[in-house]
């Protein structure tokens, strides 16, 4: 197989035997010793997770999530071109990545989601778009300082229904977020906003089957959805898949919640609404298992694989029904080997959204061949047959779930690749080939960040409740122990976890040394109360695996090349603001009261230090597929993602100055002082 390979070009040689040489490193007896995890077994694997955490910190050799905040506003941004924050862009990313991510990240992701609430629908806000007024609790499409865009906003916007799945999946990150930190405040705070989507929703439930009725582009990938196209031409409403999935997911999140929050009153019909829900989606199924796309009020269903008219696969109500647990064990294997058993699905690692092309837009009904000459619904391209790392992250979830990591690595591989050339783009098109804006020399989006995320969630998947947090641990065979010291968060406590993998059924679990009763052979459930504020978690598993998929062991991932010892000094600009960091950072050695300002600050620091070690790095020749220009390109990231850390924690600063808060405040006068005596 390796002759094959060979090509030739110097490059081409180089890669092979890289790639040779990594394998003999990678046996499957291989010790891994990475920042984030350790362990023995595939080596590859575990730097493949090792690195997926990487993505959420700053780093020398991929582009990271600290390069896409915004220091002015203290917030995320989708990417430095694209202003706004989307819900389904966001999607993917955000709830595979809550579990693990840090500060100063979770707030930077709160205060992006806060637009969406800022310009809740209330019947008297405009969008942005037309002046469009949204009904009360409506969430929108995206969001920014300025206003909302309540509907998708391309194409004919106007034929557009409210966005319905963006709200549940609003809901869902929003509620998630609140679970993990047990913040009793901001449960408070965000509560009624979360109540009043959910009954934004519930206008749309159709009495007679517990299904949802909408019209266009109220779905998660907007506006593939056309809604159903009446005798007269006009295009009505019908019962969309994603929404039920999506709301239901929403649903069980509110129930946590109102636990939490003590409201009983409200928490029986959140009950009844989650039972009632969960209840109608076999109305949504083919029966294979999967879920169609929609149903007309006439029962034409749309998405039924096969059939002559509307017999398209559609990929995303069925992989979120696996990752958020809408369905059991043996329908979500179902569901994950029907898109396994269509390989036009995969063409390029990536899962692509639908086969074959759609023919029920609104633009292009039963019209195959009109809509290969349109630009952005061509097949392929972008809604219709394109990729969506938002969604391949919540697909990376539901393989891991069925233990499919044949359908974690694909993804991987081709993210990885990308990653690689600094071109982390979204959406992607050409079935995944290409980026979307090809004209530039490097891109990233958040979206792009979902396949990642995925990886280290779905080890263990999280599902939090309000007294309890579940692990499913899915760990791959071919890793025969495992040790995870990124920490994962519930409430104020901090969960570290290792695991000796000895087959798919858990023998034992220990917290701190203690044992703690498996609740199931597939899953532990550490109650809230009973756990220390530092937890070490111990999980053995035993037992006969099931036959694996060849590909499951493959190794792929080398090594990052090694930073030379000798770093180039920051430019001066950079290495003022580097010294200030550092002076407040040394000033706050110790304080349990500044404990956000300290990890900020760990964070703002790391990425000056990124910075040189990648111009180490470039200056030692460690990327010589980049060109100068290139490579000049790749630093502006640096550049700009340790400029903006630095304008962030300076505008926390000056607020505190002014706060009424005497711990705030001496913190911003501290760091007022310590920037004029740095700057003299």
């Amino acid at each position: 197989m390796l002759a094959v390979k060979i090509v030739c070009t110097t490059l081409g040689v180089i890669a092979l035997l890289a790639e040779a040489a990594c394998s003999r490193a990678d046996s499957p007896d291989s010790r891994f010793d990475g920042r984030y995890c350790s362990g023995t077994g595939n080596a590859g694997y575990l730097r493949l997770i090792d690195q997926s955490f990487e993505f959420f910190h700053p780093n020398p050799y991929r582009q990271n999530i600290s390069m896409l905040y915004l220091g002015k506003e203290e917030r995320l941004v989708e990417n430095m071109s694209w202003y706004m924050w989307w819900v389904q862009n966001s999607y993917g990313p955000t709830f595979c990545s809550l579990p693990y991510l840090q500060e100063p990240w979770v707030t930077a992701l709160q205060n992006a989601q806060d637009l969406w609430f800022k310009y809740q629908g209330d019947g008297k806000n405009a969008s942005m778009l037309a002046g469009l007024v949204a009904p009360d609790g409506s969430l929108c499409d995206c969001a920014g300082p300025n206003g909302a865009i309540y509907v998708q906003g391309d194409l004919d916007w106007k034929m557009h229904d409210w966005f319905y799945e963006a709200a549940a999946a609003g809901v869902v990150m929003q509620g998630e977020i609140l679970l993990i930190s047990r913040d009793m405040q901001a449960i408070r705070r965000y509560l009624p906003n979360l109540k009043r989507a959910c009954e934004f929703i519930e206008q749309r439930r159709d009495p007679t089957n517990n299904l949802f009725l909408v019209g266009a582009a109220a779905n998660l990938l907007a506006p593939s959805y056309g809604g159903i196209r009446q005798p007269d031409g006009t295009f009505g409403k019908g019962y969309l898949a994603g929404l039920s999935v999506n709301y239901l997911a929403a649903l069980d999140r509110m129930v946590e919640l109102l636990k939490l929050a003590g409201d009983t009153e409200d928490l029986k019909l959140y009950l009844h609404r989650q039972k009632i829900t969960r209840a109608s989606l076999p109305l949504l199924r083919a029966d294979e298992g999967y879920f169609v796309k929609a149903i007309a009020p006439d029962g034409t269903r749309h998405g039924r694989f096969g059939q002559q008219r509307y017999g398209y696969f559609e990929v995303a109500p069925n992989v979120d029904a696996v990752c958020f647990r809408a369905v059991e064990d043996h329908t979500a294997v179902r569901i994950m080997s029907n898109i396994r058993d269509i390989p036009q699905l995969r063409p390029n690692g990536f899962l692509i959204t639908n086969y074959p092309s759609l023919d029920d837009t609104y633009l292009f009904w039963d019209d195959n061949k009109g809509i290969e000459k349109h630009d952005l619904l061509r097949y392929g391209r972008w809604v219709n047959g394109g990729v969506w790392t938002t969604m391949e992250a919540r697909a990376v979830m539901a393989a891991g779930r069925v233990g499919y990591y044949d359908d974690v690595l694909a993804p991987a591989r081709a993210t990885w690749k990308l990653a690689k050339r600094f071109q982390l783009d979204a959406p992607l098109q050409d079935f995944g080939k290409n980026v979307w804006f090809t004209a530039n020399q490097t891109n990233l989006c958040y979206d792009s960040l979902g396949v990642p995320a995925a990886v280290a969630r779905g080890l263990f998947e999280y599902a939090y409740a309000a007294d309890s947090l579940t692990l499913y641990p899915h760990i791959p065979r071919t890793i025969t122990e495992y040790t995870q010291n990124e920490p994962v968060r519930f409430g104020q406590k901090r969960l570290t976890i290792s695991l000796r993998n000895g087959g798919p059924r858990i023998a034992s679990v220990r917290v701190n040394g203690r044992a703690v009763a498996a609740d199931a052979p597939d899953h532990v459930v550490l109650r809230y109360d009973e756990l220390p504020m530092q937890a070490q978690v111990e999980i053995v598993t035993a037992g006969a695996w099931p036959h694996a998929r060849e590909d499951e062991n493959a190794v792929f991932f080398g090594p990052d090349p090694d930073v030379p010892a000798d770093l180039p000094t920051l430019p001066d600009v950079l290495a003022a603001q580097q010294r200030v960091l550092q002076a407040m950072h040394d000033k706050l050695a110790g304080r349990k009261d500044a404990e956000y300002a300290r990890a900020f600050l760990s964070e703002a620091l790391a990425a000056y230090s990124a910075y040189r070690k990648r111009a180490a790095l470039n200056a030692a020749g460690s990327y010589p597929e980049m060109d100068p220009g290139k490579q000049s390109g790749v630093m502006a990231w640096y550049q700009d993602a340790a400029t903006n850390l630095y304008t962030g924690f300076e505008t926390m600063m000056e607020r505190y100055a002014a706060s009424e808060d005497p711990r705030e405040r001496e913190m911003g006068l501290a760091f007022a002082a310590l920037r004029g005596e740095v700057k003299q």
